[in-house]
């Protein structure tokens, strides 16, 4: 929990918009992720990549709570998470864009949005203005999309939740490469107009450190890397070797 200490200026310190202190979570007995701490600024955009399997998904899932919380605290706005069902984290600011995508097949565009939707700046008018291709399909469901629809609408109903953070889980993966180029300039309008704070999971790694001036390195189930997403591009070996550590 936030101290009331104040800082050398007088004022109290800024509280993350999320954070994980400490944090060992997995899935029943198994642990994933190990001794964890990450913390984002309000208004921040991060990018977190490794390789398959290192805990990135878990990462997110742990934050969400869909994860058994062996150690450690998830923190949203300076309030614990911990104790917080699944259902109430969306409530509480948490919007979550899964790999999966889980858009509701048999429901179509416009209904998909309207299941969670929050009061807030983002109105299906806004929503529509950023992808325009799923105003053109409001009335067609869930299965009638393209792969790269259902992701727009995917990214489109956790905005309309109104969050104030931004979970996004390979938001590319599976993608055309023109899908691709369009998804990654919406996540560009999202970082520098939106004024969320944004987790990006990415496999790819030029677009994860295109995206965010920060990036964090994941390599089983720990943080390796946590820094200046510029070092690592002007630094092809050295990313190499973060991403790329043997077993």
């Amino acid at each position: 929990m936030p101290t009331c200490a104040r800082s050398i200026s007088g004022r109290p310190p800024m509280v993350s918009a999320v954070e994980l202190k400490r944090v060992s979570a997995g899935y029943g007995e198994t642990v994933v992720l190990e001794d964890i701490n990450l913390a984002v600024a309000p208004g921040e955009s991060i990018s977190v990549i490794g390789r398959n399997g290192v805990g990135k998904t878990t990462l997110l899932a742990t934050v969400m709570g869909h994860t058994t919380l062996h150690q450690g605290e998830v923190a949203l706005a300076g309030k614990s998470l911990n104790r917080v069902p699944i259902y109430r984290r969306a409530a509480a600011g948490l919007g979550f864009v899964p790999q999966e995508r889980e858009i509701f097949p048999s429901l179509t565009v416009r209904e998909n949005l309207d299941v969670g939707a929050r009061p807030g700046e983002w109105t299906d008018e806004r929503l529509f203005e950023l992808f325009p291709n799923l105003k053109e399909r409001i009335g067609n469901k869930g299965n009638q999309l393209s792969g790269g629809e259902q992701q727009m609408l995917s990214i489109a109903r956790a905005l309309r939740t109104n969050p104030t953070v931004l979970l996004l889980d390979e938001p590319t993966e599976g993608l055309a490469p023109v899908i691709v180029e369009a998804l990654t300039a919406v996540l560009a309008r999202l970082r520098g107009e939106s004024g969320l704070s944004i987790i990006l999971v990415e496999q790819n790694s030029r677009i994860a450190l295109e995206f965010s001036t920060r990036c964090v390195v994941m390599d089983k189930g720990r943080i390796v890397y946590d820094g200046p997403s510029a070092t690592l591009r002007d630094d092809p070996e050295r990313l190499a070797q973060l991403i790329g550590v043997s077993e």
